[in-house]
């Protein structure tokens, strides 16, 4: 009897820990990387509109943001699905235009804490993939699971967050999106998303199929573009938020 529970024991042990997409994460990794790039490139050529015509900026930001979701949305079902070849060229558009709806910020990083402050963000950033990529993929279950669950309970929390943030500084800017509340909002973004990078690399191979690597790279470059936005924020909110007294 205790051989045969001990068995059973190892049988939901295995389960639990299968992986369905042993190799995804080496596949997505490149893509992954090479969504940053594009993205790099997308947020010079939204600096270099903002220094040549400011005045357009703006109007091409909405522009911009409502084409970036609809290639969102449009890219994951095709990735999710396994249609690498149309998600590619989507997740490349999606890449460019994030990287210019990004510029506003990187803007005002530069205004308010100077160029070092990209540096920081890009520096924090990849120092958070190699511990990530070092230490998420060895996680035992309890821990992985645990940190997963932590994890998307802290995502709620933000969007909720976020969204008070979004009505009050209709009301209260000056409370909302300066001082204590910002500070808040990108100190606790940096630590969820943070989190999420150990996450991926323990969900990645449970959850997405070899042939899925693009659907895994997509989330990925959600996870990082995300912490090196709350990075970027945290440093904006400690040099006073780029407000004017």
């Amino acid at each position: 009897m205790p051989a045969n529970s001990n068995f059973q024991d190892a049988i939901r042990q295995a389960q639990s820990s299968a992986l369905v997409g042993p190799n995804v994460v080496r596949y997505a990794l490149p893509y992954v990387g090479g969504g940053m790039v594009l993205t790099a490139f997308g947020t010079l050529g939204g600096l270099s509109l903002i220094n040549s015509n400011s005045g357009l900026f703006m109007p091409l930001f909405w522009v911009a943001l409502i084409a970036e979701l609809i290639l969102f949305f449009m890219a994951q079902g095709a990735a999710s699905k396994g249609e690498n070849s149309t998600a590619l060229p989507l997740l490349a558009g999606f890449s460019l235009l994030t990287g210019f709806t990004l510029s506003g910020l990187v803007s005002l990083a530069l205004g308010v804490a100077g160029i070092g402050s990209i540096g920081i963000a890009a520096f924090a950033t990849g120092i958070t993939f190699v511990l990530a990529s070092t230490f998420g993929s060895r996680m035992s279950d309890s821990v992985g699971q645990a940190l997963t669950q932590v994890v998307t309970l802290g995502l709620f929390g933000l969007l909720i967050a976020m969204v008070v943030q979004l009505i009050g500084g209709f009301f209260a800017p000056g409370m909302f999106h300066f001082g204590g509340f910002e500070l808040m909002i990108a100190g606790f973004g940096t630590v969820l998303f943070t989190g999420m990078a150990f996450v991926d690399f323990y969900t990645m191979p449970r959850t997405y199929r070899d042939d899925q690597y693009l659907a895994g790279a997509l989330g990925m470059y959600l996870t990082y573009i995300n912490l090196f936005i709350f990075i970027l924020r945290l440093i904006i909110a400690l040099q006073g938020g780029g407000r004017r007294d």
